[in-house]
């Protein structure tokens, strides 16, 4: 039988062929947080995002640089409240402040704005029809399996489907499938902006 080996020795083991992280890495570690913290205190507060970057020697600010745009990138979404709306706004425009090639990112902005005005106009209104109508499908479907069980019909009694887990159900799986192709284009768009220095 092979010797048996503790924890800390297959760590140990573990750690000897991963190796030493380079000075990239322990760059990254080190002012990552730092970008977060940055990102965080800017979405909360009215701060000029790009002379706080400044503040930092050169070789801490592209890490931070690159974990605040991490950060503002993840804080844009589908724009279902006016709270998100604002965020999206604030994340953009700290983007912009932090990038050099301004015309690219605004080029990237036009059809990220027409993504999400079109599912402010459009996309809202589907939600809401394709709500009712399923509301409407499951009230009928209810109402045929209690007649087919008691023989009756059920006019006197209300059912409130909405809170139904099946309703509920259905209801998230169409409403992600629904908001699955603006979502998609919105990462694409997200990436492009990654990738603008």
């Amino acid at each position: 039988m092979g010797d048996i080996k503790t924890a800390a020795e297959i760590a140990k083991e573990k750690l000897a062929k991963i190796g030493e992280p380079t000075e990239q890495e322990r760059l990254k570690w080190k002012y990552g947080p730092e970008g977060e913290k940055l990102a965080a205190q800017y979405l909360k507060e009215d701060i000029n995002l790009a002379a706080e970057v400044k503040k930092f020697d050169d070789k801490a600010r592209s890490f931070i640089a690159k974990s605040v745009n991490e950060i503002l990138l993840r804080n844009i979404s589908l724009p279902r409240n006016e709270a998100v709306r604002k965020t999206n706004k604030k994340s953009m425009d700290g983007l912009k402040a932090l990038k050099n090639n301004k015309a690219a990112v605004d080029n990237v902005y036009k059809k990220m704005q027409h993504v999400l005005d079109h599912y402010l106009k459009e996309g809202v209104d589907q939600k809401k029809q394709a709500y009712e109508q399923l509301k409407q499908d499951f009230e009928a479907k209810i109402q045929q399996m209690i007649r087919q069980q008691t023989g009756t019909t059920s006019a006197r009694m209300k059912i409130d489907v909405e809170k139904q887990p099946q309703f509920q159900e259905q209801w998230q799986q169409m409403q992600a499938q629904m908001e699955g192709q603006y979502t998609q284009l919105l990462d694409e768009y997200k990436q492009e902006l990654a990738a603008i220095d």
